[in-house]
């Protein structure tokens, strides 16, 4: 099925989830799908690590840096605000943008350290807001055996990967939000995608 084309019209996607949830992978191919079908796409992930705030939350992340829970969100929110504008710009220019980890994850991951999720909320409501958040669900225990080297100190802590994962959950029953089984191959959950992101431009595109 090819989506009808209107240069005018952009979106802003994000996918979220749980590390080796298969994030990146599912915006690659809805990217490469979307560009088969004429569209303009672009992706973006997060935190962006060539920015100099985002170099410190690499620094942070590998232990070189040591930030209590609400100052290490804040440096996640900056780096997402560093890019608002360019968002803006690409998407009123009728460009897709595919986000790999967005607003969301503050508040999973902010909340799963016992931050408010209200707050998380409200510092990043200025940020553009998702038309369309795809939930990649998959279980704690399946994101450590998919990734068994190299992880973080998020990905190490599976009693917080089963917090941010309740967190994801609850915010997945809120409008503009489609939960997928992730668990699947990777064609089935492309296939959900990209019905998902479809409805969204047919109502875009009138």
């Amino acid at each position: 099925m090819s989506l009808p084309l209107k240069a005018d019209h952009g979106l802003l996607v994000a996918f979220e989830g749980l590390d080796q949830s298969g994030k990146q992978t599912q915006a690659e191919l809805l990217r490469d799908r979307l560009i088969s079908n004429g569209r303009r796409v672009r992706l973006l992930s997060f935190p962006d690590y060539q920015t100099v705030i985002g170099a410190e939350i690499g620094r942070a992340l590998r232990g070189e840096r040591h930030y209590t829970a609400d100052v290490m969100q804040l440096l996640y929110v900056a780096n997402r605000y560093e890019f608002k504008d360019e968002i803006l710009r690409v998407t009123e220019s009728g460009t897709i943008i595919l986000c790999d980890r967005y607003l969301a994850s503050s508040v999973a991951y902010g909340e799963a350290q016992g931050l408010d999720a209200e707050w998380l909320t409200d510092i990043q409501k200025y940020l553009p807001q998702p038309d369309i958040t795809i939930l990649l669900d998959i279980a704690p225990e399946v994101s450590a055996t998919r990734k068994t080297s190299d992880r973080d100190k998020y990905e190490r802590d599976l009693s917080l990967l089963s917090r941010v994962r309740s967190s994801y959950l609850r915010q997945s029953g809120a409008a503009r939000w489609a939960r997928l089984n992730a668990e699947r191959t990777a064609d089935a959950v492309a296939a959900d995608v990209y019905a998902a992101v479809g409805e969204q431009l047919r109502d875009r595109d009138g």
